[in-house]
């Protein structure tokens, strides 16, 4: 039986060639840490990941790198950036496609008196950018918003949402979660103040690895989630003020960053462009062959426009987790199935509390993939009547 990995909007699979070869180069032969010894073998290592910060600021058009913070993940780095911007009193703008990875965390601010209004995407996940006007408050304090949704793959038009941001003086926090790798990111096109990434998924790296870049303007405005040792300044016993060291308390995972480093340098080499249109074409392919199934329901946008690799269906008269598990058991085909942690977004695309069967493809996914999947899927249909 054949074994196929669709579930890339979890976490990509196969990573980057050379990915694992960096990490096991700093397991095998470095080890040490950083900003913490003056031997050659931790200055090596600063070095990496001094110009894994730069390759960041190639991935997003930014210019700063000491502006580059590591964390462990996306949703490590969007609480830092919403948990330290947003105070009591203060008024927040998302989207009705969110991650839990955001309405987690103000969820838990609004115990502490911080408001939060949702802008209602369409059927398709789709966000008409003028909507947000109507909910902006004396209060409002930031909008953040994901760039795309990772129920069903629509692309929300961020540059419109950075424009009404500069136009009404308020903070852009955008969840890159799903794009960085597939979309050309410009942080300066986009009006952004906070651009929270992660390694594992579009960026094919491995896990444990994620950041954010921050504009420098604004840095001060922002409190720290995690204080503690830096390397610097040790004589104090507060955190440090300047950049990354406020944000990058205790040791960072330097095996994830050298990895990460090698994924990058392998995407900026390929290019994103190439890689987009290799993962749109075998979509297109996808979407078209599965929209002759009469028994599926493809969830939010059923064309390539403006919309990712990943794609949900719904098989109304069946159970989706049943679905997903006969296509695993019986073919090796991996995919997500549930709520994809995402109960807003299935809410909007009317898919809560069911949830959808979730295909997420690669670039390194070929055309005999997506016809074997199709193929599958319609012979699981077949056997379930």
């Amino acid at each position: 039986m054949k074994s196929l990995y669709l579930d890339n909007g979890a976490t990509a699979f196969p990573k980057a060639p050379g990915v694992v070869e960096s990490m096991s180069n700093y397991l095998l032969n470095i080890g040490c840490n950083v900003n913490r010894g003056a031997y050659k073998s931790s200055f090596e290592a600063e070095n990496i990941v001094f110009e894994t910060r730069e390759l960041i600021c190639e991935l997003f058009n930014f210019n700063k790198p000491e502006n580059v913070v590591f964390t462990k993940n996306i949703t490590e780095s969007l609480n830092v950036l919403i948990k330290g911007l947003v105070k009591s009193g203060d008024h927040v703008i998302v989207s009705s496609m969110e991650h839990n990875a955001v309405m987690r965390p103000l969820n838990n601010l609004a115990k502490i008196g911080v408001e939060f209004s949702r802008v209602v995407c369409n059927k398709y996940g789709e966000l008409n950018p003028e909507d947000i006007i109507g909910y902006i408050k004396p209060n409002t304090k930031a909008i953040v918003m994901t760039y795309a949704s990772n129920v069903c793959g629509t692309i929300l038009d961020l540059k419109k949402v950075g424009t009404i941001c500069k136009e009404n003086g308020l903070y852009f926090i955008i969840d890159t979660a799903q794009t960085a790798g597939f979309l050309d990111i410009d942080y300066n096109e986009l009006n952004a103040d906070a651009i929270a990434f992660t390694g594992h998924k579009g960026l094919l790296g491995p896990q444990g690895i994620g950041g954010f870049i921050i504009n420098d303007d604004i840095v001060s405005e922002f409190d720290t989630l995690i204080e503690g040792g830096t390397g610097s300044l040790s004589e104090k016993e507060v955190q440090p003020e300047y950049m990354p060291d406020k944000f990058e308390a205790g040791t960072l995972n330097i095996p994830g960053i050298y990895g990460l480093n090698a994924s990058l340098k392998y995407i900026l080499k390929e290019g994103i462009a190439a890689i987009r249109e290799k993962e749109l074409y075998l979509l297109e392919h996808f979407l078209n062959d599965i929209g002759s199934i009469s028994e599926l329901y493809i969830v939010g946008k059923n064309d390539i426009k403006d919309r990712t690799a990943v794609v949900s269906v719904d098989i109304p008269n069946r159970d989706n987790g049943e679905i997903s598990y006969g296509l695993y058991n019986s073919f090796g085909i991996m995919t997500r199935c549930g709520l994809h942690c995402a109960p807003s977004a299935h809410k909007t695309l009317k898919t809560f509390p069911r949830g959808t069967v979730r295909f997420s493809f690669s670039h390194f996914n070929t055309i005999d993939d997506v016809n074997y999947a199709v193929d599958a899927i319609n012979k699981i249909l077949k056997d379930f009547d």
